[in-house]
């Protein structure tokens, strides 16, 4: 059985950050693109989830898919969030040119795909988080509060 490290890290990132009541919904699943898809698709369109954070997948191998799956089923892609995660993250792991991290929008939801890794997930979540809610305030008028003191931090 997959032992996931990467979302608790995640999930701890953003109970940091956020300010705004929300909810964490989760589900581990198999690097499968299809499933990847309409496990996407289900938490956009049923679920009516405005910010879906993937973990995991972003590499080179051929079983790390979760890019493909993210462009599937995005109408939009914001290659700012792929260059900035790659971009701080080359500064200390010179195999960050091998990610394949992605960001895009699905109806009103934002998409973004992060590494697996734990320490890679708080470096790259900080180097693009302040940018996440004026994303989610035009994309459905959502008014999110981050910590500042906490998301403006140097996570490199």
């Amino acid at each position: 059985e997959y032992e996931d490290i990467g979302g608790p890290a995640m999930q701890a990132w953003i109970k940091d950050a956020l300010l705004s009541p929300f909810e964490i919904d989760s589900v581990i699943i198999e690097d499968e693109q299809d499933l990847i898809e309409r496990t996407l698709i289900d938490f956009v369109d049923n679920k009516n989830c405005n910010l879906i954070l993937t973990t995991g997948g972003t590499g080179p191998t051929t079983r790390d898919v979760t890019p493909e799956a993210t462009h599937a089923v995005c109408e939009r892609i914001f290659d700012g969030f792929a260059e900035q995660m790659r971009n701080v993250s080359l500064r200390t792991v010179p195999t960050a040119i091998l990610s394949r991290q992605t960001a895009g929008t699905r109806g009103k939801s934002l998409i973004i795909n992060l590494p697996g890794k734990p320490d890679a997930i708080g470096v790259c979540l900080g180097a693009v988080f302040l940018a996440v809610p004026k994303c989610l305030e035009l994309l459905d008028d959502s008014n999110i509060q981050i910590d500042l003191n906490f998301v403006e931090q140097d996570f490199s």
